[in-house]
C-alpha cells in the first residue's frame, strides 16, 4: 500500500501509541490527523509533531461524544474527503494497577460501562461515521482496531473485567466489521501491542511505544495484508 498522499486519522493520539503512530505514519509519507479528545494537548501534541518536520494535523475527537464523533466526520470530509487509514486507538482502563487484583466480584457496572463506552461503541461510532469516506476498491482502506491481549478468550483471566470486557467485544467488533466488508478493498484487523510502557501501561511495563506502534504501522502500510485477524509483533495470535 502506498503511503504519499494517504490520509491516516489516530484516535487518542496526544500521547503513548497513538502519538507514536501518528510520528511513524507521517515518516512514511502519510498526512496524519492526530485526533485526541483534549484540544489542548492534542494541539501541542500535533505541533511536536509538526516541528520534526512531519505532515500532522489535529482534529479534535471525543469518541464517547455521538455529537463531536459528528462533527470531526464533517471536519474530514471537508478538510480532505477521504480517510485512507483509521486506527482505532483511543481506549480507558479504569481499574487500576494499584488496586491489586480488581476481582469481578466487585466490579461496577458503571465501571464496566463507562469502559464499553469508549473503547468499543466508540471504535464503531468513529467507523460508521467515517465509512462514507473510507475508499472501498482500488488500494482500499485499512480499519486497525489496538486491543490488547487481556481480551484474548483463549488465554482469558481473572481481574480488570472491565477491560478485558472491551477488548474482547472490540475483537469481536473487528469480525463483525470485517466480514460485512467482504468484497471490498477494506482491511480490518485487532492488534496487541504488548505491555507498553506508557500512562496506562506503567512504570513496569517492559516494550517501548516504537514496540508498541510497530504492528499498527505495519498494517496500514504493507501492501498485502488479510482482513479480519489479531496481530501481534507482525504474526497472528489466537482469539
Amino acid at each position: 500500500m502506498g503511503s504519499t498522499n494517504r490520509i491516516a486519522v489516530v484516535t487518542g493520539a496526544n500521547r503513548g501509541i497513538g502519538f507514536e503512530t501518528c510520528r511513524q505514519l507521517a515518516r512514511r509519507g502519510m498526512k496524519v490527523i492526530l485526533a485526541a479528545r483534549d484540544e489542548a494537548r492534542g494541539r501541542a501534541a500535533a505541533d511536536a509533531l509538526r516541528r520534526e518536520g512531519l505532515d500532522v494535523g489535529f482534529g479534535r475527537l471525543d469518541v464517547a461524544d455521538p455529537e463531536s464523533v459528528a462533527a470531526f466526520a464533517g471536519f474530514m470530509q471537508k478538510e480532505h474527503g477521504r480517510v485512507d487509514v483509521l486506527v482505532n486507538n483511543a481506549g480507558i482502563m479504569l481499574e487500576k494497577h494499584d488496586s491489586g487484583f480488581p476481582t469481578v466480584f466487585k466490579a461496577r457496572i458503571e465501571t464496566l460501562r463507562e469502559t464499553m463506552e469508549t473503547n468499543v461503541y466508540g471504535a464503531l461510532r468513529v467507523v460508521q461515521a467515517l465509512r462514507p469516506l473510507l475508499p472501498d476498491r482500488g488500494d482500499g482502506a485499512r480499519i486497525i482496531n489496538v486491543s490488547s491481549g487481556m481480551g484474548q478468550l483463549t488465554d482469558m483471566n481473572g481481574g480488570y473485567a472491565g477491560y478485558r470486557l472491551s477488548k474482547a467485544g472490540l475483537n469481536a467488533l473487528t469480525r463483525i466489521l470485517a466480514d460485512e466488508l467482504k468484497g471490498t478493498a477494506i482491511r480490518v484487523n485487532s492488534i496487541c501491542p504488548g505491555w507498553v510502557k506508557t500512562e496506562m501501561g506503567g512504570e513496569g511495563a517492559h516494550r517501548s511505544t516504537e514496540q508498541g506502534a510497530d504492528t499498527i504501522v505495519w498494517l496500514a502500510t504493507e501492501p498485502k495484508v488479510p482482513t479480519g485477524g489479531f496481530f501481534r509483533d507482525r504474526k497472528a495470535i489466537p482469539w
